[in-house]
């Protein structure tokens, strides 16, 4: 015959004070270990909507030896990296063009190419020492004044990086502005 086993306290079902501090400090290490990688893939999620496909910065257009000293302007495409997302860039496309010349104390100045009238592209008439939008006959000084009353607004100009120009180099701070407006208002 069996005689029956005594209940020992290992075996009852009442939780210890141990016990709850065994899994008390087991969940908090596992949530530390846990919270590193948490983190980083939520990083790696979010990526693309931390940068920025905006320009903003200056972008190097040429050399500033390019560049004649008589005030006639010289156009350059500007040239970029694209980054599409965290994961495609997209090298070298051409995101537009800048006229840059220097006036007559050699001060070096940058004009976005596109017509403030309607957004067509603006040629430089070395014969007329002028600039016009074949579009809509909107003509501009070689110092980016408007000719006529067609533009609603003399050539948009861009920042130049001082800093550059001293080691011969000519970057400009690019940026595309609204069409159709009287005063100078940078696209989002």
């Amino acid at each position: 015959m069996t005689q029956p086993v005594p209940a020992t306290p290992s075996t009852t079902s009442e939780p210890t004070r141990r016990g709850f501090l065994y899994r008390a400090f087991t969940a908090t290490i596992a949530g530390i270990v846990g919270i590193f990688p948490a983190i980083s893939g939520l990083l790696f999620f979010l990526d693309p909507l931390r940068r920025s496909n905006a320009l903003g910065g200056f972008i190097k257009v040429g050399q500033l030896d390019a560049v004649p000293d008589d005030g006639s302007p010289v156009r350059f495409t500007v040239v970029v990296h694209r980054l599409e997302d965290a994961w495609t860039t997209y090298l070298n496309v051409p995101v537009g063009a800048v006229y840059v010349r220097k006036d007559a104390a050699k001060k070096v100045i940058a004009f976005n190419v596109t017509c403030p009238h309607l957004g067509c592209a603006v040629d430089y008439m070395p014969g007329r020492n002028e600039y016009l939008c074949p579009c809509h006959d909107s003509a501009f000084k070689v110092d980016g004044t408007r000719m006529n009353q067609t533009p609603p607004r003399d050539m948009d100009t861009l920042d130049v990086d001082a800093e550059k120009l001293k080691i011969g180099e000519v970057w400009v701070r690019y940026q595309d502005f609204r069409t159709g407006e009287e005063h100078k208002v940078a696209k989002t």
